[in-house]
């Protein structure tokens, strides 16, 4: 079997990929949305012969890691021909992925079967997070003179910036980047709404049976635009019994309703990878009141350049990662566990789980240095 880059001509054949793994889909729509990608060389197609057997592509994005936007891998369409399943087909797909995003520090997906993909240093990283709460509970909060404006997909650069602005004033970790195009996009549905206020942001629209409310997006600099964004989505109460919203897990939703006991929560997990660890750690955010070194023994067959003794430095924010002659008994970490230690899950967790061995003296400063609750609001 051959490895490459998917050919133009090879669109059709991996539609049927798509839909004999995901079912029917818009035919138009997938090729609208894949010729850009294969252009870019972005689509990678496992070939017996002259016939494509698995696809996968990835995704250009920045996630933010402690309020920096680090460039991102996201892998997504990952699909194997229905008689080629159980051959080890998959694997092969998932290893060469990493080669084809080769450059990019970090990557991270959506899995199918975790499996596949902790084979290749993939770990559980985060999640999307959805809950829901009653419509009545939001009508309540007080609005105040925030003043907001609709906005349409003329202004998807405003909302993009905004965004971008809100995730890194919060140091967030997870959100992604997905640019001004898929704003333009979204802005341009009848079924969506938007607003913007002078720090904050909302994207909402209705469930498709128009009983509830589902909420897209909607972040605030300040209580009082959060108050008023909020507001605005329970100002349907009337119709709607209910808000289904994306959100983080610490969201400042859950401090500013009223009454709280029980919530409706559901949460869809993401994977990490981590590519190019030097790389990796001096795009991200650190602590910047942190001053650290600690030294660390990687072991990643799948990326022999993460391989090694290191020292981690971090400083006014930032990190380092330098080869050394290696330290006795340094933590060792895997790729897995690289990756979920990048994420913020504390040392307790990983070596309970038998993920991270050797020295734990500095497990309370890597934890100050990585930790926070990781999430997405995007699937991709």
């Amino acid at each position: 079997m051959d490895i490459r880059a998917l050919a133009p001509e090879d669109l059709g054949a991996d539609y049927d990929l798509m839909v004999r793994a995901f079912g029917p889909r818009d035919q138009a729509e997938f090729l609208r949305r894949s010729r850009p990608a294969v252009r870019q060389g972005r689509v990678l197609g496992i070939y017996d012969g002259d016939r494509l057997v698995a696809s996968a592509r990835y995704h250009l994005f920045d996630q933010w890691w402690h309020g920096r936007a680090v460039p991102m891998g996201g892998v997504a369409g990952v699909a194997v021909a229905p008689e080629e399943r159980g051959r080890g087909v998959g694997r092969r797909l998932a290893y060469a992925l990493l080669d084809f995003m080769d450059g990019l520090p970090i990557s991270a997906l959506y899995p199918a079967t975790a499996p596949v993909y902790r084979s290749v240093g993939y770990e559980h990283a985060g999640a999307q997070h959805f809950v829901t709460v009653p419509a009545e509970a939001l009508r309540t909060l007080d609005a105040g003179p925030v003043k907001v404006r609709r906005v349409g997909p003329d202004d998807a650069a405003d909302v993009a910036a905004m965004l971008r602005r809100l995730h890194a004033d919060a140091r967030d970790r997870g959100p992604i980047d997905r640019g001004e195009d898929f704003f333009h996009d979204l802005l341009d549905r009848d079924d969506i709404f938007g607003y913007l206020a002078e720090d904050g942001l909302l994207i909402y629209g209705w469930s498709a049976d128009g009983q509830e409310l589902s909420v897209q997006r909607c972040a605030a600099g300040s209580p009082e635009t959060a108050r008023a964004l909020w507001a605005l989505v329970g100002s349907g109460s009337s119709i709607a019994r209910s808000v289904r919203a994306c959100v983080a897990p610490d969201d400042p939703m859950f401090w500013l309703l009223r009454d709280r006991s029980t919530e409706d929560v559901h949460r869809v997990s993401w994977m990490l990878r981590v590519l190019d660890a030097p790389a990796a750690v001096a795009a991200r955010g650190f602590p910047a009141g942190l001053s650290a070194e600690v030294p660390l023994t990687i072991t990643d067959e799948a990326r022999p350049g993460n391989t090694g003794a290191w020292r981690l430095s971090v400083d006014g924010g930032r990190g380092t990662l330098t080869r050394t002659d290696g330290a006795p008994d340094a933590l060792r970490l895997s790729a897995r566990s690289l990756a979920a230690l990048y994420a913020g899950v504390p040392l307790t967790r990983l070596r309970r789980s038998g993920l991270a061995e050797g020295d734990a003296s500095t497990d309370a400063i890597l934890d100050a240095a990585f930790g926070g609750a990781p999430y997405m609001l995007d699937y991709f």
